[in-house]
């Protein structure tokens, strides 16, 4: 492949995520070709492929055979299984997050993309966001940081939201939101090494994140708010007093997975596979997330 080849990207999955914010990014992006579309409703990949001058393909072999890289956007334990095939027939891979639901899972992942050799991104939306980079660079410069706090009263549990569907219902907010507040939390205040966790009603989750520098940060997460309740909000404190992040919504998003796929472009082509949010860090971020899960389990 050179430079001057556009790279052949196939999309995994049919659903709203997929049609609203993944297929029209992967078509917006120079470089870059939606080529290929496979979904587990056919007739609905087949649409989606039509909509977008691409090919459907019932088989994912066949699928696989007809691209370079694929982006998924399907539930989190459906994508794990197809990504680890995916990566096996050495596909670069744009992932959504969480990458897996266990850390059994998500090594797994982890495994077959460095065995592969292939490129990976973890699209945590926050973190392609051009703002939320800024501030994120602005942090990293200032400081010292003593703590952060993140606070997501989330709505997608409303009947009317796209959102409310199967996994996050069975899931909830530590699973769909909590990616999002470790990623974020960890950027900002540096890696984390434990966390401890507890669940209040309305399908909260309290999580305490304990960083390596030694400092603390919390969040507090839930896809039950009640429309009038729903907040997100991020900050961090310290000796030059308090920092609120701009964390942009789903309007925004659009944006920033065009961001994320242009970085995994760049480094399959460069044969780079390292990057800030690959797979290595997704596999981190389920860590912590399993984690809290026995936590509140227990």
């Amino acid at each position: 492949m050179t430079s001057e080849t556009p790279l052949r990207f196939g999309l995994v999955g049919t659903g709203y995520w997929a049609q609203v914010t993944h297929a029209p990014a992967l078509a917006a992006v120079d470089g870059i070709e939606l080529t290929s579309v496979w979904g587990r409703d056919a007739q609905k990949a087949a649409s989606l492929a039509v909509e977008h001058g691409a090919a459907a393909y019932p088989d994912f072999a066949e699928f696989l055979a007809s691209v370079d890289a694929v982006a998924f956007s399907v539930p989190p334990d459906v994508q794990q299984g197809l990504a680890v095939r995916a990566a096996q027939a050495g596909k670069h891979l744009l992932l959504e997050k969480p990458v897996a639901l266990s850390l059994p899972a998500a090594d797994e992942l982890a495994a077959a993309v460095a065995a592969a050799g292939v490129a990976s991104v973890v699209f945590f939306t926050f973190r392609f966001q051009p703002r939320a980079r800024a501030w994120l660079a602005d942090v990293a410069a200032g400081g010292p940081w003593l703590g952060g706090t993140l606070t997501w009263l989330g709505t997608a549990l409303d009947a009317a939201s796209p959102f409310n569907t199967p996994w996050r219902q069975d899931k909830g907010g530590l699973w769909d939101l909590g990616p999002h507040a470790v990623s974020m939390l960890w950027a900002g205040l540096g890696p984390v090494v434990s966390v401890t966790a507890d669940a209040g009603p309305a399908g909260v989750s309290y999580l305490i994140l304990h960083h390596e520098s030694g400092v603390t940060s919390s969040a507090t997460l839930t896809l039950g708010a009640p429309p009038a309740a729903e907040y997100l909000s991020l900050e961090l404190w310290g000796g030059p007093g308090r920092s609120a992040a701009p964390l942009g919504g789903d309007a925004e998003a659009g944006p920033a997975l065009q961001v994320a796929l242009a970085e995994l472009a760049a480094n399959a082509r460069a044969g780079r596979t390292g990057h800030p949010c690959d797979v290595r860090f997704g596999r981190d971020v389920v860590a912590v997330l399993a984690a809290a899960e026995r936590e509140i389990a227990r």
